[in-house]
């Protein structure tokens, strides 16, 4: 049995699995622990380890031993590479930033240094109609069902561990589980062949299991706050609601294309349309609170995505010069619009920054604005 994965490859994934895993368990698991709270965390632990294995397993057998659902299929965009020590460091970033409660997108964290300029952007494009999408599609039904399903919710608290609404939520949560291991399996098995062995498959699929059990073990860690600060997520109905809803926006996605997204995107979008909702049809939040809530939210993510982008940018060319390759600009920018690309992500760190230190509703309005103009910008404007 011979395991053809260099040293770095490994501890690229080790790194890549356990930040993914910790990371998304607020997206894909958060309200199905946060509403199962009651139950030991190992039995939350095996429910979620039998999808994630069955997904695994048929996933490999029908895409000819490609671990990441054809994700990577696009060579032009995400080549396969030899695997350098700079690689480990997004997810090893990524691993200590999650440890803080930042929402960060794994996508962008982990994939951004294998992608070309037009992998990058073709993923961004795709993250920002995700989150565009999911925000209205969260605003519509919770519109809906703030005023009405959600009141009768809060009413009837004591009804909500009957037993067809705990068999829904279970059935959403490993609807939607399955959905995100599909979109997200190509964070982690980036590092891989695209092609495994058997052995090599399900070896990694085994250390994947172990780090999930950590992260029940700690009941979904840090970013979990975020999710708890969110009105009514621990009741098992609004948790289903929310699941279902979540899980197809991005079983859409897995059928709208391949091009890798950040499921971190479309998650903040549903829960920012939801919050909106609640803060229109009810009294249970202000619609002010909301907005800066939401914005600090997007903000946290959009600090992830700069740096790696910067990391993008930046490892492969300090690499370079490290091994005595010299550092040519040409190199570093190979074309005007990615150089103005990195420069403007950049300076809208300021703004993002400031509100962060201090969210006042000036700088709230003014972060709002320059954040929308540069994404009808980023859609407008040729990149190539």
């Amino acid at each position: 049995m011979e395991f053809d994965i260099s040293f770095f490859a490994a501890i690229g994934f080790i790194f890549a699995a356990y930040a993914v895993v910790g990371n998304d368990a607020l997206q894909t698991l958060g309200t199905f622990i946060n509403s199962n709270s009651r139950l030991h965390w190992s039995w939350l632990f095996l429910f979620a380890a039998t999808i994630l294995v069955a997904t695994f397993t048929y996933g490999w057998f029908v895409n000819g031993g490609d671990p990441s659902w054809g994700r990577l299929d696009n060579a032009k965009k995400y080549p396969a590479i030899a695997i350098e020590w700079y690689h480990t460091l997004p997810p090893l970033v990524l691993l200590i930033v999650t440890r803080f409660g930042v929402p960060v997108s794994t996508s962008f964290m982990v994939l951004t240094v294998f992608a070309t300029f037009a992998g990058m952007t073709s993923m961004l494009q795709k993250s920002l109609i995700g989150f565009g999408l999911a925000f209205v599609v969260g605003g519509f039904l919770y519109v809906i069902l703030a005023s009405t399903l959600e009141k009768f919710f809060l009413k009837t608290a004591d009804k909500q561990h009957a037993f067809y609404w705990v068999v829904l939520q279970w059935t959403a949560t490993a609807y939607l589980w399955g959905v995100w291991l599909i979109q997200d399996f190509a964070n982690i098995f980036v590092f891989l062949p695209r092609q495994l062995s058997a052995a090599e498959s399900f070896g990694a699929m085994f250390i994947i299991v172990i780090l999930l059990a950590f992260t029940f073990a700690n009941k979904g860690g840090p970013v979990q706050r975020i999710l708890n600060s969110k009105t009514a997520v621990t009741d098992i109905r609004s948790a289903t609601i929310i699941d279902f809803t979540y899980a197809t926006l991005l079983f859409y996605f897995k059928e709208l294309n391949n091009i890798p997204m950040s499921t971190t995107f479309v998650f903040l979008g549903l829960i920012a349309g939801r919050e909106y909702a609640f803060a229109l049809t009810t009294q249970a939040v202000s619609l002010l609170q909301t907005a800066t809530i939401t914005l600090s939210d997007l903000s946290k993510a959009y600090i992830g995505l700069v740096l790696s982008i910067n990391m993008a940018v930046g490892l492969p060319f300090l690499a370079r010069g490290l091994a005595g390759g010299g550092f040519p600009m040409d190199q570093f920018v190979p074309t005007l619009a990615y150089g103005w690309f990195i420069v403007i992500a950049n300076i809208l760190m300021i703004p993002v920054t400031a509100f962060l230190m201090n969210n006042t509703k000036p700088r709230m309005i003014i972060l709002s604005v320059l954040l929308a103009t540069a994404s009808a910008a980023f859609f407008m404007i040729p990149l190539a």
